[in-house]
């Protein structure tokens, strides 16, 4: 089961401390990324990049190479030589060289459709302001559908997560499944 964290620093206290939790999920072999500090200036969301990027380095206990993902600004993830970007369903349709995209699908048909590498599905079951909860039989539709991988999300927990892969998930993506752990 591959695992994708998204990231959240106001939920953990800020920069440090989520460079703390970055560091944990890296040696933990968590398998991508996504730096999701919309609310960052593109100089701010850089310098932090840059510090994930030097952490990824730096870990010699890590189980994994975690591929960094910038949500949604590829300047800064090209120019800060992150893997990828991270974009919403409504972006419009664009490749970008040397960077692998992911992209947020809430529907069969925004799956189909994108020309992402990998997408994140979901809210697959309640989540906290994300709206109505797909379920696994959409979730499956999706998998069947897609031909790339799919990481279901939204109320993902370690207890249900093992149902996201009997669905099809290629694995789970979250950010309290990673920045609170035991609470799940």
């Amino acid at each position: 089961m591959k695992r994708y964290y998204i990231t959240d620093r106001k939920a953990v206290g800020g920069f440090r401390p989520l460079l703390d939790v970055i560091r944990d999920q890296m040696q933990l072999g968590v398998d991508f990324i996504q730096i999701r500090e919309k609310d960052l200036a593109a100089r701010e969301l850089f310098n932090f990049t840059l510090a994930v990027l030097e952490a990824r380095a730096q870990e010699v206990n890590i189980h994994a190479h975690p591929k960094i993902f910038i949500n949604t600004r590829a300047d800064v993830a090209k120019a800060a030589g992150a893997d990828g970007v991270h974009l919403p369903a409504a972006a419009p349709t664009q490749t970008l060289p040397g960077l692998l995209i992911g992209r947020s699908c809430h529907t069969i048909e925004e799956v189909q459709s994108t020309q992402a590498d990998l997408v994140t599905f979901g809210p697959v079951f309640p989540s906290p302001g994300k709206g109505p909860a797909t379920g696994l039989d959409l979730l499956s539709a999706a998998c069947r559908a897609a031909n790339k991988s799919v990481f279901a999300l939204g109320g993902i927990t370690w207890e249900n997560a093992a149902a996201c892969m009997q669905a099809g998930a290629t694995g789970i993506a979250g950010i309290r499944l990673f920045q609170q752990p035991d609470l799940d």
